[in-house]
């Protein structure tokens, strides 16, 4: 039971799948109000399904909260731990003559034509009528409890003082509210947020990109800018501003100010943030994560890796972006992009671009400072000699040493691979 007057919330996550991106959201919202309030912030794991709560799940869940930032006060409370409490309570009821048995289960009888009201942090009044509500499952026939039962009797016996939620649980809350009540129970207060919705308003779907906090993990995104747009899907720090980390967030957030509209889930804002954050970390910084996250050879020589990053970190969004524009860098074995290879084609078929670029190549083994101020400079005479732009002689150069059409600037990237390699590999395309 929790202090008089403490705040105490909880998150209370199924281990039958991985943490979802509204749960982790649910999660975030809850864990700020906690620590806006120098209350708690408990963890409840709903495990009554046996078939499919499996530990790896919770495992990952546990590791997906912590790299999030997000850390959590007390012992973990297993509701699979608790079937005697929940059967306690319902025989409780059963005495009572509130409840009666079916077979082995125990059903709650609810009472007919009355109003129930609650005054949601978030929504404002809402008001139920029993007159919708059919009788309740308490203990299902193979003894384990039904969802709304355990939810109230765990809340209460784990002190929590409001309730934040999806919209998708509206409806049971005037079911846990008649369980309070009959059990003589202090109900805790609600606050039911807007569901995370797709930017076409269904439902959240692999469709629409990743589900779960894991799939962004492996994608290369960065835990700090996920929370950050996780925040920004029904709360805002005002002014405007966008951009802004946990550890400020706790001193400002209000669950008063989260909005009562649904929200949209946009994979181009997240990147977008990720990509801030991105270029708020150094070279070296970035270079650590990269490889700790295998996106490139764990071999690779960390000073050069650092110059890679450099030279390409407003370019990419994602560890993943940075691996694919990157592979160049690492092993000769990159791919060609179909755009790359058509360019490549147009450019070659043209006799006087083709002699340019021998020329090019011929120049660049001559160099003895190969550094992008002196490549640049070969590259520009050549143009002139063969009177076409240095663009003519620029975008087959690019295809031939990175297989893209785009990136960093081309002179920087050859400096970066070297003359052996950037030679060679003209050579290849000639």
């Amino acid at each position: 039971m929790a202090e008089t007057g403490k705040i105490v919330v909880r998150f209370a996550p199924s281990p039958t799948g991985y943490l979802h991106l509204g749960s982790a959201r649910t999660a975030l919202f809850n864990w700020l109000y906690a620590r806006r309030e120098g209350g708690k912030f408990l963890l409840r794991i709903e495990d009554t399904d046996k078939e499919r709560s499996k530990d790896e799940f919770l495992k990952e869940i546990l590791e997906d909260l912590k790299w999030l930032g997000m850390d959590f006060d007390g012992e973990l409370l297993f509701q699979s731990k608790r079937l005697s409490v929940y059967k306690e309570y319902a025989t409780r009821l059963l005495d009572k003559k509130l409840a009666y048995k079916e077979g082995e289960a125990i059903i709650f009888k609810v009472e007919k034509s009355r109003v129930i009201k609650i005054n949601d942090a978030i929504h404002g009044e809402i008001a139920f009528n029993t007159d919708e509500i059919k009788d309740q499952v308490l203990i299902k026939s193979d003894g384990f409890p039904a969802y709304n039962f355990a939810c109230a009797v765990d809340d209460h016996d784990m002190g929590i003082t409001l309730v934040i939620r999806g919209d998708d649980h509206i409806s049971n809350t005037p079911k846990q509210i008649l369980f309070y009540e009959a059990l003589g129970f202090k109900a805790p207060n609600f606050a039911h947020m807007p569901l995370m919705m797709a930017k076409d308003g269904s439902k959240l779907s692999k469709r629409h990109g990743g589900v779960s906090i894991a799939e962004y993990k492996k994608e290369g995104y960065l835990p700090g800018a996920l929370a950050n747009y996780l925040l920004l899907l029904g709360w805002s720090p005002g002014k405007n501003r966008e951009i802004i980390n946990l550890e400020e967030t706790k001193k400002i957030f209000k669950i008063e100010d989260l909005g009562n509209v649904q929200v949209q889930f946009d994979i181009d804002k997240l990147k977008w943030i990720n990509g801030e954050y991105i270029r708020q970390k150094s070279a070296k910084e970035l270079a650590a994560l990269i490889k700790n996250a295998k996106r490139i050879d764990a071999g690779a020589d960390e000073n050069y890796l650092e110059r890679v990053v450099d030279l390409y970190k407003t370019r990419f969004r994602t560890l993943d972006e940075f691996a694919n524009l990157t592979r160049c860098f690492f092993g000769d074995g990159f791919p060609t992009d179909a755009e790359a290879e058509k360019k490549r084609e147009k450019y070659l078929k043209d006799e006087k671009t083709k002699k340019a670029l021998t020329e090019f190549t011929a120049a660049l083994k001559k160099l003895e400072n190969f550094s992008s101020e002196s490549i640049e400079k070969a590259c520009r005479k050549v143009a002139e000699e063969y009177n076409v732009k240095p663009a003519t002689v620029i975008h087959p150069a690019r295809v031939a040493i990175s297989g893209k059409t785009v990136g960093a600037g081309l002179f920087e990237m050859m400096e970066l691979l070297g003359k052996k390699r950037v030679v060679e590999r003209l050579g290849k395309v000639l």
